[in-house]
């Protein structure tokens, strides 16, 4: 039986994978059904998780209705034209950061557009600051004080004596410094002349390549107050945690836990940018980070499910055959993590499906924060929509998808930054926890 539930979990995966976007989470509950048909007990439905991604992005769609996402985009347009030549590092560290505040990486979509344009106009090829940009938007999640993963990773290391100012402590440093070391790697060891580039070159012979130079976008009036009441609920959301946190001790029995404490601020915040910036609310239901996130939502609902049925369904014989060997070899947990997220399409589905799996295990917790950087491995497969959105961007066709699937941009840079993420994770936690 164990055969066949497992050809069902990939038939279902594969299935989604062929249909795309939405389709990855039809495609998990489809999965599922057939794994009830087995007669095998579905698991638990990520409510949790997918609340708050619902949330957060609620009140960043509201935000970019109100014309947030554009400023964000001007500013960050500026500070890369200030400083084209390197923009192989810049990059990925505006993104991080973007990701940093607003918990979800489809933020960095908004920033790929002015990445690539200005790549072009340096010369650089474009494929290298977008590839390290995706990449350390997706490994920012694992890092920002709003995102799901976090949350839910938060909630289930508090009982083993790590908690949510601890999470961070060891995520933030070391997912940033992983970053940074990664994007450097990546503009010393490899060819960034965009002149070498055959496939360029042809693209420009046949005027496919076009330079936009500067746009000038007109900032709403609401703008910068739609930011800034967006950053003051993230820092509201950070406080409540620290205030309410265990190690501290400073409240005894919080009113509420971090995950309702995010619901109850971000939608308050939606409320006050639509209040205060006089928004329509049909705006933002056609909103595009709005239905970015909805889509995410159903995806996470079908593949997390899909995961944690199979999971929970064989439990014991995880327990039994893998147990030994992940306590004698611990960095096994990062290589399952890495691996299994680009088939759960999400860093919180995965560490949904997986955390409580390598907890029950008796994983040390330094092993369990360490290798939580590595459900970061969405990139593998070239299906991921920041992924497939830089692809697009990319006129010059230095961004492309190779004939054997896995041989493109985004791949080896996004190794090594999950790999160093792990590594420093290791180092600044042994500190730290």
């Amino acid at each position: 039986m164990l055969i066949i539930e497992l050809i069902i979990v990939l038939a279902a995966i594969f299935l989604g994978a062929r249909l795309g976007g939405i389709g990855i989470g039809f495609a998990g509950g489809l999965g599922v059904l057939a794994l009830a048909l087995c007669g095998v007990k579905p698991g638990s439905i990520p409510f949790d998780v997918i609340s708050i991604i619902m949330a957060v992005i609620a009140a960043i769609s509201t935000m970019q209705v109100a014309g947030g996402m554009d400023y964000l985009v001007q500013q960050t347009e500026k500070l890369l034209r200030k400083n084209p030549k390197h923009i192989t590092l810049l990059a990925p560290i505006v993104t991080y950061f973007l990701t940093i505040l607003a918990g979800t990486g489809n933020i960095s979509l908004s920033a790929l557009p002015v990445i690539s344009e200005v790549a072009k106009e340096q010369g650089i090829k474009p494929c290298r600051p977008l590839s390290t940009a995706v990449v350390a938007a997706q490994i920012a999640i694992t890092a920002s004080p709003i995102s799901a993963a976090v949350v839910y990773m938060s909630s289930v290391m508090e009982g083993h004596g790590v908690s949510y100012l601890h999470l961070l402590m060891v995520m933030i440093p070391s997912t940033l410094a992983a970053v940074i070391v990664m994007s450097l790697l990546v503009s010393w060891c490899f060819n960034s002349k965009l002149s070498d580039d055959p496939v360029y070159l042809a693209r420009y012979e046949e005027g496919l390549v076009e330079l936009r130079g500067d746009k000038i976008v007109e900032i709403k009036p609401g703008a910068k107050l739609s930011v800034l009441l967006f950053l003051l609920g993230v820092f509201s959301v950070v406080g409540y945690a620290v205030v309410n946190s265990p190690s501290l001790g400073w409240v005894t029995t919080p009113i509420m836990n971090t995950t309702s404490a995010i619901l109850i601020i971000m939608l308050s915040v939606a409320t006050l940018i639509t209040l205060l910036c006089h928004i329509k609310t049909d705006a933002i239901l056609s909103s595009g980070t709005f239905k970015a996130g909805m889509s995410a939502c159903i995806c996470i609902l079908g593949v997390a499910w899909l995961g944690d049925t199979f999971v929970q369904a064989n439990l014991g014989w995880i327990k039994e055959t893998a147990g030994g060997l992940i306590q004698a070899h611990p960095w096994l947990l990062a290589l399952i993590f890495f691996f299994c997220s680009a088939l759960l399409y999400s860093q919180a589905a995965t560490a949904k499906a997986l955390m409580p799996l390598a907890l029950a295990l008796n994983v040390t917790p330094l092993t369990a924060v360490a290798s939580f950087a590595a459900v970061s491995g969405l990139f593998i497969l070239p299906t991921y929509p920041t992924l497939v959105a830089a692809v697009q961007m990319d006129d010059t066709g230095t961004t492309r998808i190779g004939r054997f699937v896995f041989n493109h941009p985004f791949f080896i840079p996004g190794t090594i930054g999950v790999f160093l993420s792990v590594l420093f994770g290791f180092g600044i936690g042994s500190i730290i926890l």
